[in-house]
């Protein structure tokens, strides 16, 4: 415990800016939790440190010559499972960079001084996000969350599954992405999406998800909204997203709320994975992706208790085995797979 108290997170530093890497370097090491395993210019360098040394946390700038931020981030997040946090002048590139598998972006800090308040701030907010992290990664390792072992032991007969839900928080957009495109073409369900995401950037998110899997277009959900198949519908930022009714066709109407934030979260996975298994029951099909913390464990609870059937994202790909790992916990996911191959056990199911 004590170990886990004192533990120093090794940080990895990337600017093209020998000045900005040096303040950096101070801001850091004054905080106590960090040391600096190292200071490199560009992606390029960021990627070669990190598959040659222990790196706990990269911070990196967005533009930099030879490999960006973002660039760096898809490689080392996916192959290294290092986490990366990546800084801007402005929003621009953040939808690029959540999708990357970023666990955090920001807006690049004022470098006139450590105590400037855009950099007390922002190192801060680091601080924060690697702490959870952490966290959720050292819960992660605890004997209670075998994925094998806690897979519900049920029988499950075929359903006419008629809605797919979708959850997921840290990392989620590259998961989403993933089973998204191996949903291919003329997918027969409505899929509704709850993503953790920041004010201002889910527009950006969706046109992301729109560019990188035309076939199942996606569109920020609006109030009153007939879900259509094939169509993914993701919650706008600092909103609920639900299922107010069933209309006399069959289809989902959606509704948006401003109910107040469950678990410090709006919008919650948990309310949209209730009203869909109180609407849909047994014919009510989710997907629980990667993320910090605990929403969509017990809306998955709700589903499985109503006859439906939920899949949780292996340990193995999850950026952060926190949501996931709680539906396990929970008793919750009928099964557990790897992210390559949901998509796959979603078409046989459907």
């Amino acid at each position: 415990m004590g170990e886990n108290k004192d533990k120093k997170f090794k940080v990895l530093i990337v600017d093209d800016s020998a000045i900005a890497r040096g303040i950096f370097e101070k801001a850091f090491k004054e905080t106590g939790l960090f040391e600096i395993a190292g200071s490199v210019s560009n992606g390029r360098k960021a990627v070669d440190f990190c598959h040659q040394n222990r790196v706990d946390l990269v911070v990196t700038d967005y533009d930099m010559p030879e490999m960006n931020g973002v660039e760096a981030t898809s490689v080392i997040t996916k192959e290294l499972g290092i986490p990366v946090c990546v800084y801007c002048e402005d929003n621009s590139a953040k939808a690029d960079a959540l999708g990357a598998g970023a666990i955090l972006y920001d807006i690049k800090p004022s470098f006139s001084s450590l105590s400037s308040q855009s950099m007390v701030y922002f190192i801060e907010k680091i601080t924060e996000t690697i702490k959870k992290y952490s966290t959720c990664h050292s819960c992660a390792e605890k004997p209670v969350a075998h994925e094998a072992d806690k897979e519900i032991k049920k029988d499950y007969p075929a359903h006419s599954y008629k809605i797919l839900c979708i959850g997921a928080s840290t990392g989620g957009p590259t998961a989403v992405q993933e089973v998204l495109k191996g949903l291919g073409k003329n997918f027969p369900l409505p899929i509704l999406y709850v993503q953790h995401i920041d004010t201002g950037s889910d527009q950006k998110m969706v046109s992301w998800f729109n560019s990188t899997c035309p076939d199942t277009p996606m569109e920020l959900a609006k109030d009153g909204q007939i879900a259509q198949k094939g169509h993914v519908y993701m919650a706008p930022a600092d909103k609920h997203l639900v299922i107010d009714f069933i209309n006399k066709d069959g289809k989902p109407v959606l509704k948006l709320s401003d109910e107040p934030p469950e678990r410090f979260l709006r919008p919650a996975v948990n309310k949209l994975f209730r009203s869909a298994a109180s609407l849909y029951a047994k014919h009510c099909l989710a997907v629980l992706l990667t993320g910090m913390g605990r929403d969509g464990a017990e809306g998955c609870k709700d589903i499985v208790n109503n006859g439906g059937y939920t899949i949780a994202e292996d340990k193995s790909t999850c950026a952060v085995f926190g949501m996931p790992a709680a539906a396990i916990e929970l008793e919750a996911a009928t099964k557990v797979y790897p992210r390559g191959i949901i998509a796959r056990e979603i078409l046989r199911l459907v």
